[in-house]
């Protein structure tokens, strides 16, 4: 199972998924089908199916450009909104694509219908993974737009915190950066925070993504999954695991990054009128 990370849009992830011994492939919220198609040449595969994680046009979008495109196509979801869908799945529900395995985790909050996608291949020596859409992010989770604190906790402790250790963890949008700013806020002595922001920062610089990574490492600085951490109750003011999460969400929401300080000649230059003229002539 070869799992091809695709970077669309602003800052989102598609994936498509290859079953490496018959070269067929499974797409996973694909929300632009040319540059899907595009990989798919590449790669010289039959796409077989596309597993929709919610109805949010970011990461439905092309579905029905690709039913149209290729007849038989299958489309999988929990949510009646998603575009061509074919399949409703449910939770807990097992699918099979050849040798790959597929649990159906339905994990509703950020939207009413979503589901994740648990995959792994029996007899592999490779880890399981993950596709978390926007419930799930590497130091974060997803806004609750439809949903609430106590639906997102029973998704991570419950659901998706119970996973084996070794998952890999491919979420639905590049936000990584941010999301271990605000964890450094939560525990500002958390070294592997440090570690991991300094880590996500150079690959940002270099334009790479930051995932996939791993249920056990989130459990180390996603202060999402550390809501029974004492420096996480202590930065919340609370200490009940919900409204620990709840806390932790307004906050991620209203979380701003540090604006930089306007030059100092600058700021004189204006005070004295000095750029007077210049504004004068535009």
């Amino acid at each position: 199972m070869k799992v091809k990370v695709i970077s669309v849009l602003e800052d989102n992830y598609m994936y498509l998924v290859i079953e490496e011994s018959t070269r067929h492939a499974l797409a996973v919220d694909a929300a632009v089908p040319k540059r899907l198609l595009e990989i798919i040449k590449k790669e010289d595969v039959v796409l077989r199916a596309i597993l929709t994680t919610h109805h949010h046009w970011d990461h439905a979008r092309g579905n029905e450009e690709l039913a149209q495109l290729l007849p038989g196509l299958q489309v999988f979801g929990a949510d009646e909104r998603i575009g061509a869908l074919t399949h409703r799945v449910s939770h807990g529900q097992e699918l099979s694509f050849g040798t790959i395995r597929v649990r159906c985790l339905f994990t509703p909050c950020h939207t009413s219908g979503h589901m994740c996608y648990f995959m792994w291949e029996d007899d592999s020596p490779d880890a399981p993974a993950l596709f978390s859409g926007d419930t799930l992010f590497v130091g974060g989770c997803g806004q609750f737009f439809e949903g609430t604190a106590e639906q997102m906790h029973t998704n991570l402790t419950q659901i998706l915190g119970t996973l084996p250790k070794d998952t890999k963890v491919f979420c639905g949008h590049e936000c990584t950066v941010r999301n271990l700013k605000f964890a450094l806020k939560v525990e500002p002595e958390n070294e592997v925070v440090k570690e991991k922001l300094a880590w996500a920062k150079q690959r940002d610089d270099e334009d790479l993504p930051t995932v996939p990574s791993t249920l056990q490492e989130e459990f180390l600085y996603n202060p999402f999954l550390r809501v029974t951490e004492e420096a996480v109750q202590r930065f919340t003011d609370r200490t009940d695991p919900v409204e620990v999460l709840r806390a932790l969400r307004s906050l991620r929401d209203n979380f701003k990054k540090p604006k930089e300080r306007p030059n100092p000649q600058a700021m004189l230059a204006f005070d004295w009128g000095l750029f007077g003229p210049f504004l004068e002539k535009k």
